[in-house]
């Protein structure tokens, strides 16, 4: 391996020093002495240049980062493949890997773990949203700065999920104790992938402890995917129910109970940020999916697992992931010899898989001596293969409930969805089942539990039968049960499951509203618009949110550009009919700024009404003559504007002090009456009321001021 330490490439990345190694590659820190900022270089190693599979995975990391822009996805510069050098120039992230801190941390706290998911969703949202499936989400995968920051790297094995079919088994598969169950099987990946192995780094930073655990990574594929990982509070009763909740949900072995995207795992974990004892109502327990495969091509997934970890990793930008490097890289024979058995493996896997899924007879198991409800009708590997017919037979030597006999016959040889007939026991302690069929749910559900059974209801929609009635049984309308036992009622929901309510997504940013819609199954149209809301936030939709559409349908969205719409309102002033002045003056203001001056109003009654424009949401105000008479808000966010919180004050009519000081009293008192002054009062010098004399002072004087007629006017006299 070539140290390139105190080498400059290409004339201008300055090499300083080694940051990181993996099984394919170096990492080194660099100058990139044009754009003047310290750089990360990820450099092929020598011995894969030569090999047209690790120079493809190369260049597959370069062409997926470089379509990505996101705060938390690391950077990608510029690219070289030449013959002799192979190099990625990525943005320097001065860190530490999750993994690292995991270790330092031991357990990290729920709210920390959180704010990590979280970033990580944004970043995995925007790579999906790209069409790239990033395939190994793992705590070395993931940088965090000093300051909080999370930066998703090693993009290595990414494929694009739109334009490229290679399942995994084509590729190193991600490391063993992250990989999602459909990854360890060879199959085809895609965003749910991802959200699974988010679901394990979740676990793991919250229990300290990875979900499955063994000392070979065989023995962790195949726990992937036939086990359950235990919940995380059995290991850290710290973490609240809701966290282990959307833990346990992206983690769900079949792709179709996790989250269907990282938007839609975002809003939970929004969801329960403001409420952190929230509980949500998943119904993600119930398997339809078991895992433990009756097909021979099972088998063949251990030795794949072993070809597929044996294969070199990357390295990671910064600092170094701690991985074994592979030994003796140098020699070509072995790879060789490791790609012919890592091919054979893939066909022997995607053969089996395609046998498996394509209907291949299964085997019947022994029914016989099994109770139907307890031990049939309540395994997923049971329902799941088979439908079931019963009839139930008196026995008195067979234990009420169990079956006596079957067709076919046990190790019969039939294709999936076979109906086999089952021949139930009923003895005196039995009951039988009638007059279920055709009842109410809650007439069904009384009717059986005062018989002493236990009821299952299950809803769902069936054009065939009438909506809130009983359309089938298990046992069947007829046969008996042991007292005690569960039946099970079918009911159909009036909703049909062609149309749906549509989404509420206002207030969402348009990524995520568009990511829940279409994962409803809605087209999209996106449609700019003015608004004062924060720019990319959806602030309108059609339909609406909660409004029925049928699948496949349109939804037009509506998104703020960030710039507030101009609209117009209408203020209408009230008008005061005033005595002593024919005109005045009337002011609008909208916030504290003057908005509009209108000069020498007629003030003999009636209205006036302005028209003012304006964008966002601001306060208005009113004055006649410097008087407030009117105040409100208004909303231009609004076409018309919308005005509210409307206050008005009477206007009150102000008059000049004449100055009639030299006047009898008399005389004085009649000029401030004929000026609109009515509070009048005389006194003498020593404080006393009289009503003759000369006014020799008056307060207020004559001045620039203006008084209500309701001022009190003193005079004194002698």
């Amino acid at each position: 391996m070539e140290n390139y330490c105190g080498k400059r490439l290409d004339g201008r990345y300055e090499i300083r020093e080694i940051i990181g190694v993996g099984g394919m590659a170096v990492v080194y820190k660099a100058y990139d002495n044009i754009d003047d900022r310290i750089v990360a270089v990820k450099i092929l190693k020598e011995e894969f240049l030569a090999n047209e599979e690790f120079r493809r995975r190369f260049k597959n990391e370069s062409k997926a980062i470089a379509v990505l822009s996101h705060p938390n996805i690391v950077k990608v510069y510029d690219v070289s493949f030449g013959d002799r050098l192979q190099y990625i120039v990525m943005e320097y992230v001065e860190g530490i890997t999750l993994k690292e801190y995991i270790e330092q941390q031991k357990v990290i706290n729920w709210k920390e773990a959180v704010h990590f998911v979280s970033q990580i969703l944004l970043a995995l949202q925007h790579a999906h949203d790209k069409g790239i499936v990033h395939r190994d989400i793992k705590p070395q995968n993931i940088m965090l700065l000093q300051d909080g920051t999370i930066k998703v790297t090693d993009f290595g094995i990414a494929r694009f999920s739109r334009g490229d079919t290679r399942t995994m088994t084509e590729d190193a598969i991600g490391s063993v104790h992250y990989i999602s169950p459909e990854q360890a099987r060879g199959e085809l990946t895609d965003d749910k992938a991802d959200i699974y192995s988010v679901g394990v780094v979740m676990y793991e930073m919250l229990t300290g402890q990875l979900p499955f655990q063994s000392d070979n990574a065989v023995s962790i594929a195949i726990m992937q995917l036939q086990q359950e990982a235990k919940p995380p509070r059995e290991i850290n009763p710290e973490i609240p129910l809701g966290l282990e909740q959307i833990t346990m949900r992206a983690m769900q072995k079949n792709p179709n109970n996790r989250y269907h995207s990282a938007a839609e795992m975002m809003l939970d974990i929004d969801e329960f940020k403001r409420n952190p004892s929230i509980k949500f109502n998943y119904n993600y327990f119930v398997d339809n999916e078991p895992t433990k495969f009756v097909d021979d091509a099972t088998k063949a997934i251990p030795n794949a697992v072993k070809q597929q970890v044996a294969k070199p990793d990357e390295a990671q930008p910064a600092p170094a992931e701690e991985e074994e490097e592979e030994k003796e890289p140098n020699k070509t024979m072995p790879i060789i010899f490791g790609v012919i058995a890592g091919v054979i493996v893939i066909i022997a896997i995607f053969v089996g898989v395609l046998l498996f899924k394509n209907g291949q007879k299964v085997t019947v198991p022994n029914f016989v001596g099994l109770n139907y409800n307890d031990e049939i009708m309540s395994n997923s590997e049971y329902t799941d293969n088979f439908k079931f017919e019963t009839q139930s037979v008196f026995s008195t030597d067979v234990e009420a409930g169990k079956v006596i006999k079957q067709t076919p016959d046990a190790d019969s040889k039939v294709r999936k969805g076979k109906t086999i007939k089952l021949e139930i026991a009923y003895n005196d302690q039995s009951i039988q089942i009638s007059g279920i069929m055709g009842l109410s749910v809650s007439e069904a559900e009384a009717k059986l539990k005062q018989s002493g059974f236990q009821v299952k209801t299950i809803v769902s929609y069936n054009k065939n039968a009438t909506p809130g009635v009983v359309y089938e049984i298990y046992p069947s309308e007829g046969s008996y049960a042991e007292k005690g036992s569960l039946v099970t009622i079918y009911v159909s929901t009036d909703e049909n499951p062609n149309s749906k309510n549509v989404t509420q997504v206002v207030g969402y940013s348009k990524d995520i509203a568009i990511e829940l819609l279409k994962a409803d199954g809605f087209k999209v149209k996106v449609t700019d618009t003015d608004s004062a809301e924060a720019a990319g936030t959806v602030v309108d939709q059609s339909p609406k949110g909660g409004e029925a559409a049928d699948n496949g349908a349109e939804v037009t969205i509506y998104v703020s550009t960030g710039t507030p719409s101009e609209s117009t309102a209408k203020i209408t002033i009230d008008l005061p009919q005033t005595v002593n002045s024919a005109s005045g003056t009337v002011k609008v203001y909208l916030g504290s700024e003057a908005y509009q001056t209108y000069n020498d109003v007629l003030l003999a009654g009636g209205t006036k009404t302005v028209e003012v424009k304006g964008k966002g949401s601001t306060t208005f105000t009113v004055k006649i003559n410097d008087q407030t008479v009117m105040t409100g808000n208004i909303d231009f966010t609004k076409t018309p504007a919308d005005l509210s919180n409307i206050s008005k004050t009477p206007y009150v009519e102000k008059y000049s002090v004449p100055n009639v000081v030299g006047m009898s009293v008399s005389e004085a008192v009649k000029t401030l009456e004929k000026a609109g002054f009515t509070n009048v009062a005389v006194f003498d010098k020593n404080n006393n009321k009289i009503s003759s004399g000369t006014v020799i002072e008056q307060l207020p004087n004559h001045d620039n001021n203006t008084y209500s007629k309701d001022q009190k006017i003193t005079l004194t006299a002698e």
